[in-house]
């Protein structure tokens, strides 16, 4: 028989006096560190509705629906394996977040396991179609600052945010008879190609 190591025996004395190294976490809350991966969250005033979480997410744990002038993104916290590539994909870089909260185990269905965000399109001024969420234009309107100037799209978005533009009815689909004015307007790609081709 061999005899244990001095280094193994000091251990076992430690743990007979001391208890044994284990959490206490049901009866006491576990502390997690600040950079533990835990269920991630939806901060609606950051995200911009982009999607770029739901493109990357290889659990498919997030789901996103374009509805009539609205998207809608889920975050489904029984399908996340929280491996934080929608945080690291966000293009806000907040739109998106893993939390420190962990323990997600529930007695109710799995359906209240979610989180949903809806952002409302900016939609074509001929059409009616959705183009991009608001949220995400105005974005890239100020991110891009000055050079937002060159894309008639931005700018008046940007302008009527700020109450400078006024906004124009989507006319019916019957009636899209382009002239050299449509162009100074929110258009989709289908309806921008239109007007400049028309033009």
């Amino acid at each position: 028989m061999k005899y244990p190591k001095l280094r193994e025996l000091k251990e076992a004395i430690k743990a007979l006096i001391k208890g044994p190294y284990t959490s206490k976490f049901p009866y006491q809350p576990h502390k997690p560190f600040e950079r533990f991966r835990g269920k991630s969250e939806f901060h609606e005033e950051d995200c911009v509705g982009c999607g770029a979480c739901f493109q990357v997410c290889p659990a498919k744990a997030i789901d996103m629906q374009d509805e009539r002038h609205k998207r809608v993104l889920t975050v489904n916290w029984a399908l996340c394996i929280f491996c934080g590539q929608c945080q690291a994909n966000c293009i806000t870089g907040k739109g998106i977040m893993l939390s420190n909260e962990f323990d997600l185990s529930t007695t109710g269905k799995r359906d209240e396991l979610k989180q949903t965000i809806e952002k409302e399109f900016a939609v074509c001024d001929c059409c009616g179609e959705n183009i991009v969420p608001l949220d995400q234009i105005l974005w890239v309107a100020k991110r891009i600052g000055p050079l937002c100037y060159s894309n008639p799209s931005l700018i008046l978005f940007y302008l009527r945010v700020l109450n400078l533009a006024l906004k124009e009815k989507p006319s019916p689909k019957e009636e899209l008879n382009f002239s050299r004015s449509d162009r100074i307007k929110i258009l989709c790609p289908r309806c921008r190609r239109e007007a400049v081709i028309k033009s």
